[in-house]
């Protein structure tokens, strides 16, 4: 089958594949130690690509802390881009098809009609321009890539929005939540089932795809759907970003257009509040829902 090594397996997405390969016993897949797959060190990479050849590599690997990267610009480009152009190089000499996971904060997010893949990226922030800056790298280096720019992100693995809602909701009465940034809330399990469905087909559509789940909210729509679901009773207020100021400016528009990956793939994307269901459902057989 087509081995396809993982970077970044500890992450929250990486972890969602963890969890479908088990399920699907899909044993193609490589899950290296962070030590031998830091995208940083390119004796390490070659090491890996030698000993495995992969046909496809996944890189769920980037600085994500996006109001550090406001005070730390050089180690986000340095992950982000620098990290990328050498995965790129190392595909390019093994022939292997990379498969980079981008995300919303490469646009402006001053718009308000769903963001196709052709629109203008106009980063806002220095993670989002990092981003930007490791997506051009690849296009120059590598003919047979995918990048998937996600946003929203979360899972029943790691830190996310949905685990900070529900710690919080468990702590407090009452929380104030940003109503007018608007995106669409993507459970990583359905962008891994994705990514496994370009694997098991062996596409050769390369080229730049967004996908999220079906449906737009904002964060207060989605925090009322998460204590809703998990049947937290907290009263949640409304606020603007102007009343919650973060070192790193957010997008206030990132809803996806997900025509060309629907019509390219033949997928049916869940809609995020069906998603949400099974995520909390899991948390709470793990007993993470209070």
């Amino acid at each position: 089958m087509n081995k396809t090594i993982v970077f970044g397996a500890s992450g929250q997405l990486g972890q969602c594949f963890k969890k479908l390969a088990a399920d699907a016993n899909l044993d193609f897949f490589i899950f290296p130690a962070e030590g031998e797959a830091d995208i940083l060190d390119t004796a390490a990479l070659e090491k890996l690509f030698a000993a495995h050849q992969p046909v496809y590599a996944v890189n769920c690997a980037a600085y994500t802390a996006v109001d550090k990267a406001e005070d730390d610009p050089e180690t986000a480009l340095k992950v982000n881009k620098t990290g990328v152009e050498n995965l790129s190089r190392l595909c390019s000499k093994h022939d292997t098809t990379l498969i980079h996971i981008s995300t919303d904060f490469v646009f402006k997010g001053d718009v308000s009609s769903p963001l196709k893949e052709s629109d203008a990226a106009k980063p806002i922030s220095v993670y989002g321009q990092t981003k930007l800056d490791g997506e051009k790298v690849i296009p120059i280096l590598l003919d047979n890539y995918f990048i998937i720019r996600t946003g929203w992100l979360y899972a029943e693995f790691a830190n996310n929005f949905v685990k900070t809602m529900l710690k919080l909701g468990a702590e407090r009465d009452e929380l104030k939540v940003i109503a007018d940034q608007v995106g669409t809330p993507t459970y990583g399990i359905d962008l891994a089932g994705f990514i496994i469905h370009i694997i098991k087909t062996d596409s050769t559509a390369y080229g730049i795809y967004h996908y999220s789940n079906e449906g737009v909210a904002s964060w207060y729509d989605f925090s009322k759907a998460i204590f809703e679901l998990s049947g937290t009773d907290v009263k949640v207020i409304p606020i603007p970003t102007s009343e919650y100021k973060t070192r790193a400016v957010r997008p206030a528009y990132s809803v996806m257009d997900k025509t060309k990956v629907k019509q390219t793939f033949g997928l049916q994307i869940p809609y995020w509040r069906d998603s949400l269901a099974i995520c909390i459902g899991k948390l709470k057989q793990q007993n993470q829902v209070l």
